[in-house]
């Protein structure tokens, strides 16, 4: 399996690539702002196609080019419901600060939208993601997870990154369920399973739960 990222945009959002080797087709998880062009250039050059856009959750710099990728390549769109609204109204997940960013501009749904379960399975270009719910960033966050080879990946958006955590300070936000979310969802993990997220270096499971310090003095019975 190939995972590509790359960061894009005024926000740089990691944007990522899975692929199965020697496969035509792909997932692209988190295509934001200005995502579209850099990865078309590297979809072509890789010769794949997207099979479905997966969003780890629905602020606009998750999701400003989705449906411009899917639209392009009839390729459906996974979202929680928990944020689906925002894929049409960016601004509910932002607030009056941020919004002036997109005076003037129109979101729409692509032509076909996939809700995500909890604990449930996406299939699509020959590859199983797995589903969690981890709410508290936004009330629809997830994290996928796949197996890339003998080891284990999870896209963690902006639920967990290295070293810290998602705010919590926009619309939808919940500092407490997003520890609980960490806690009881991410942390079980394998120490070795590795953590790729919507912004910054990637890391792993084991790293965060020894020195994240936003993960200090969790309840016991979560840890």
């Amino acid at each position: 399996m190939r995972v590509t990222g790359f960061p894009a945009g005024l926000f740089q959002t990691n944007c990522y690539v899975i692929a199965l080797d020697g496969a035509r087709e792909c997932l692209v998880v988190d295509p934001g702002q200005d995502a579209a062009a850099p990865l078309v250039d590297f979809l072509t050059e890789a010769e794949l196609t997207p099979a479905a856009v997966l969003l780890t959750h629905g602020h606009l710099d998750h999701m400003w080019d989705a449906t411009p990728i899917c639209e392009r390549f009839d390729a459906p769109l996974y979202v929680h419901p928990r944020d689906r609204h925002l894929l049409t109204d960016p601004a509910a997940g932002i607030g009056p600060t941020l919004s002036p960013l997109i005076a003037g501009v129109t979101f729409t749904e692509p032509t076909v939208v996939h809700e995500l379960d909890h604990d449930r399975d996406v299939e699509a270009a020959g590859i199983r993601v797995r589903v969690t719910h981890t709410p508290g960033h936004t009330q629809g966050s997830v994290v996928f997870g796949v197996d890339a080879g003998a080891r284990r990946v999870v896209f963690s958006g902006d639920t967990l990154f290295a070293g810290s955590i998602g705010r919590t300070d926009l619309p939808g936000g919940d500092h407490a369920q997003l520890l609980r979310s960490i806690a009881d969802r991410l942390l079980p993990m394998a120490d070795d399973v590795a953590v790729l997220p919507g912004h910054g270096e990637a890391t792993t499971i084991g790293a965060e739960r020894a020195g994240n310090p936003f993960l200090v003095g969790l309840p016991a019975e979560h840890a």
